[in-house]
């Protein structure tokens, strides 16, 4: 029997494959280290097969080095890490991984990844629920639902991502019927998990992301003209509405709202060990994920005063720190202009939009782990959902198959798609 390829590869005729092919990939983010290299391998036999289907799936994309240049790095880190061999493996493994997550973008449409995310994210949740467990934490001293996880802001990313993909399903993408119900059930659970939990990092997300996107919903209903406008001043307002509240002590009232303190419970001495690690290796840093080794010294020091027994997962609970110190500057300057230039992309194309629920979407998945990244390290490992949805929601932007529901603004069916429909 002959499958046709526009059943794998064409964003608007492969619904089942690709809602299938994301549902499965999110489960191996979550438990890859439970279930081990099986569970990597059938993510691999997602996405890196389509290849074979038609090798101009990843055409166009050189064009836009930014996307690909900080796992570009990490690979060549290997040169000069102090664990080259640990670098060499884990930047093959990054680099492979944005290559699905583009190769994705370029064959999933964001109606199918969000109908793949909802239903992927109910089982996450569901295998959590079934087999997870409480954890104390010796810091600030309170037990926390961790599910089948290690860490309680684990399962609360992936309950606040349940919440956005909900939302954006019902409000901004409108859907229907089933897939209406099964979002609105997977909704309750990930609101469950996320309470249970008790992170206040996947919290505040979520609240700013609904926030953002919600105003970005009212503002859309201006013309472009006088939507600009209001993008800008919304925007003054929002800054100085920051400022002030940090100024006035609202950063420790909301801390203090879930049992934490202006230290962010270690997290501003972890950073401060960052800063006089990233001082080292200044331009290009240790390598990297050549720092948390087990065996060296200053690793194994911050593992036993945070109590990681496991000797392994930690990190410095910061994007740009945990950057700084594996790839130095050069590398801060990579990861930053993709976290910043992606939702501030999408800004700019529903700034002139008529109607463009794609982008708006999209825009709340990079806006969230922007906000994320300044306590949390979500995007810069292979094999996570951070770092796959940042590089699908990049692969929008710089696609304009993924962006524009594989129509061109002419009107016309890209090439790509005429070629394999």
């Amino acid at each position: 029997m002959k499958i046709s390829k526009a059943l794998l590869v064409d964003p608007e005729r492969n619904s089942l494959y690709g809602c299938a092919a994301v549902a499965l990939s999110i489960f191996v983010f979550a438990y890859s280290t439970r279930f081990g290299q099986v569970s990597v391998l059938a993510y691999y036999a997602c996405w890196l097969p389509l290849l074979l289907v038609d090798r101009r799936i990843l055409d166009g994309y050189w064009r836009f080095g930014w996307i690909v240049a900080f796992a570009v790095l990490a690979c060549l880190s290997a040169f000069w890490s102090d664990a080259p061999s640990v670098t060499a493996r884990a930047g093959v493994q990054l680099l492979s991984h944005v290559i699905c997550a583009l190769i994705a973008a370029r064959t999933v449409s964001l109606r199918t990844l969000c109908r793949g995310a909802i239903a992927g994210i109910f089982v996450v949740l569901l295998y959590s629920f079934a087999f997870g467990q409480y954890n104390y934490d010796p810091l600030d001293g309170t037990y926390s639902f961790v599910g089948a996880f290690s860490s309680k802001n684990q399962i609360g990313l992936f309950a606040s991502l349940g919440i956005y993909f909900v939302f954006s399903g019902i409000f901004i993408l409108r859907e229907r019927a089933a897939w209406r119900l099964l979002a609105l059930v997977c909704g309750a659970v990930s609101a469950v998990a996320l309470a249970k939990a008790q992170s206040a990092t996947s919290v505040l997300a979520i609240v700013a992301t609904l926030g953002a996107v919600g105003c970005l919903m009212v503002v859309m209903k201006f013309p472009p003209s006088t939507r600009k406008i209001a993008l800008v001043a919304a925007s003054i307002i929002a800054v100085v509405t920051v400022f002030a509240a940090t100024s006035l002590g609202a950063f420790d009232v909301v801390l203090g709202a879930f049992g934490k303190d202006s230290t962010l419970t270690g997290r501003t001495y972890l950073w401060s060990q960052g800063w006089e690690a990233a001082a080292q290796a200044p331009v290009f840093g240790a390598g990297y994920q050549a720092y948390w080794v087990q065996g060296f010294s200053e690793a194994e020091r911050l593992w036993a005063e945070f109590y990681i027994g496991s000797r392994s997962g930690f990190h410095f609970h910061n994007t740009y720190i945990e950057v700084l110190v594996e790839l130095g500057a050069v590398g801060l300057v990579l990861i930053a202009m993709l976290m910043i230039r992606v939702p501030f992309g999408f800004i700019s194309r529903l700034a002139s939009a008529r109607h463009d629920p794609v982008s708006l979407v999209a825009f709340g998945i990079a806006w969230m782990f922007l906000i994320r990244s300044f306590v949390e390290v979500d995007v810069i490992n292979p094999y996570v959902v951070g770092s796959f949805l940042l590089y699908y929601v990049a692969g929008l932007l710089a696609s304009p198959v993924g962006s524009r529901h594989a129509v061109t603004s002419t009107g016309q069916r890209d090439p790509f798609l005429k070629a394999i429909a």
